[in-house]
């Protein structure tokens, strides 16, 4: 298996001109050869745990306290916590392994299922998710930038807005250097957010463990509809990331086997997202407020401390959207303009400044970034699903990538089944949208299999599939 997947990188080192030259792609997009993959198994451990220890995984660990009672507790919370990491990590390993294999990125993945044309629509729905994160990340970080500037100046300096742009700005020039500049920054990083949360979480048991255990350990909670929602929204913040997961496996080092690919997301996930979650609940426990940054200041209560945890939020911010938000509008932007990558990393920073950030989080509630997540959940479940029928079921984890960059090859324009199933799927999953991800998700799957079976005799996107084969051999059949 990993001499096939290294012969088909070498195959694809040597066409990359040839990919470049047939299609006028950017070089962003196309196959990422072997000897271009700079990211090794530490790093890319170290990148997830950068990813998930940050404020917006905070904040929906506070969104269990609304009105000062946690909707769940502890034990509910970290039972949808595993089953939500466990089945993250196995989608993440499963469709990764064709960018892992061939180098390709999501929005040609995207291709297979949706053709040249409608691939748009589908990458916009992940496009548009991410670069609201991005603003989201970057709101929290510029919190915490203003919190930096109101110890320094004494006070007064006070302007949330100023630093947020501040920040930003410094991303968007950061973001050009691309994945060169992600690897060194989440594993800096990373280690230095997890010791401050440490400290935070010592601050909390010592000083307030009374009303953290009265208000969220010890709280009646649920294992109704509740506890199922949280598992959806636990997973629908990582379903835009996971959709994508051919944009992060195309750059890791070959040689590493599908399972030990699904342990360097399983453990840095489950790591980072039970501290910051964990921390997220006990700090709206104790103070009743949902912005972790705020709750932070008025917990630890010292100019110091405050400065110093509040640059690593800073620091958290930067790291989470240098591996989930940046890169993925990015590669739309290029494939839908033809820009270069530089051109549309600015774009995509440039966008971020106007996503209205501060309207998910509230001081009292987090509500709104909940249900921010499983809207877009309810369409990104359904691609995923379409993806993974496709590639595993269909095709038999057999593509020729030379005919997803063909503009006039047979996924030139729209695969009516891919777009249906998706639309399908999206309308089931709001019909609950609680539990939005995984109606979609197996909705989509099952309509898209039947959509593929029993409609549009002839279609091209079935080249190469289970139900070609079936149908030469019924021909075969009746010839003899």
């Amino acid at each position: 298996m990993i001499l096939q997947m290294s012969e088909n990188l070498e195959n694809n080192n040597t066409k990359t001109a040839e990919f470049q030259h047939g299609t006028g792609v950017d070089e962003s997009l196309i196959p990422k050869s072997a000897t271009a993959r700079t990211v090794g198994p530490i790093d890319y451990m170290f990148m997830w745990l950068g990813d998930g220890v940050n404020l917006g995984n905070m904040t929906l660990g506070s969104s269990l306290v609304v009105a000062g009672v946690a909707t769940l507790n502890i034990f509910q919370t970290f039972v949808a916590a595993i089953i939500a990491i466990g089945i993250i990590s196995t989608v993440f390993s499963l469709n990764d392994r064709l960018g892992y294999r061939t180098g390709v990125p999501y929005v040609v993945q995207l291709r297979m299922s949706f053709g040249i044309k409608g691939c748009v629509i589908s990458s916009l729905l992940r496009g548009i998710p991410a670069i609201i994160w991005y603003g989201f990340q970057s709101w929290i970080g510029g919190t915490a930038l203003n919190e930096i500037a109101k110890i320094v100046t004494g006070g007064s300096f006070d302007n949330i807005f100023a630093c947020f742009i501040v920040l930003q700005l410094v991303q968007i020039v950061l973001s050009l250097y691309g994945f060169h500049a992600i690897k060194w920054v989440e594993s800096v990083i990373s280690t230095v957010i997890m010791l401050a949360l440490l400290y935070v979480f010592i601050v909390l048991l010592n000083s307030h463990s009374a009303v953290i255990a009265e208000k969220w350990v010890h709280a009646k909670g649920t294992w109704g509809l509740p506890f199922f929602a949280f598992i959806m929204m636990f997973m629908g913040n990582y379903a835009a990331i996971f959709l994508s997961a051919a944009d992060y496996s195309r750059e890791l080092k070959t040689g590493i086997s599908d399972g030990k690919r699904g342990m360097l997301y399983f453990f840095p996930i489950a790591l980072a997202y039970g501290s910051v979650l964990c921390i997220g609940a006990m700090l709206a426990s104790t103070t009743g407020i949902s912005n972790p940054v705020k709750a932070f200041a008025i917990v630890v209560n010292n100019d110091y401390i405050t400065f110093l945890v509040s640059a690593f939020i800073v620091m958290g911010a930067v790291a989470v959207n240098m591996v989930a938000n940046i890169i993925p509008p990015t590669y739309v932007i290029t494939l839908i303009t033809k820009l270069k990558y530089k051109v549309a990393v600015t774009i995509s920073g440039l966008l971020a400044l106007g996503a209205c950030p501060w309207v998910l989080v509230q001081d009292s509630s987090a509500e709104g970034l909940g249900l921010f997540i499983l809207i877009y959940s309810a369409f990104l479940g359904p691609i995923v699903s379409i993806l993974l029928i496709e590639y595993y079921v269909l095709r038999k984890q057999k593509v020729n990538i030379a005919d997803l960059y063909k503009e006039d090859g047979q996924f030139a324009g729209y695969n009516p089944c891919g777009i249906i199933a998706m639309l399908i799927g999206a309308g089931a999953a709001f019909m609950k949208v609680e539990l939005a991800w995984i109606i979609g998700f197996v909705v989509a799957g099952i309509s898209y299999y039947l959509l593929m079976k029993y409609t549009y005799k002839g279609s091209s996107f079935k080249k190469g599939t289970i139900f070609e084969e079936k149908n030469a051999d019924l021909v075969s059949q009746a010839n003899l």
